[in-house]
């Protein structure tokens, strides 16, 4: 079973409810948003349909009641949940465990 490493991101306060933020662990860029009922989610910060590090400036929302992030770019919709695209269910970007510990936001990488 692969064990998960935490590693603290930033300060809870620091993200602003329906908004997201980039960090970036080790090589990799992750995306890391803040819903309006307080939960956090994590993704790649990278849109694979331009291949720009610009998901954690998306538009927070939801389709159904699932919370989705829309790209800047082109506006393909991802769940915050899956990592898949609503709009092209064959493309879906990773994600990632997250939470809270102490104030901090704690992304965590399975090794």
């Amino acid at each position: 079973m692969a064990e998960t490493t935490w590693t603290a991101v930033c300060r809870l306060d620091a993200v602003l409810p329906e908004r997201g933020v980039a960090v970036l662990l080790g090589d990799e860029q992750v995306a890391v948003f803040r819903t309006f009922d307080g939960r956090l989610f994590a993704l790649s910060n990278v849109d694979p349909f331009s291949d720009a590090s610009v998901l954690s400036r998306g538009i927070v929302g939801d389709r159904g009641g699932e919370p989705t992030v829309a790209s800047p770019i082109y506006k393909q919709v991802f769940s915050l949940v899956t990592g898949g695209c609503l709009d092209a269910p064959e493309v879906r970007v990773r994600t990632f465990p997250v939470r809270a510990s102490d104030g901090m936001i704690q992304v965590g990488l399975s090794r």
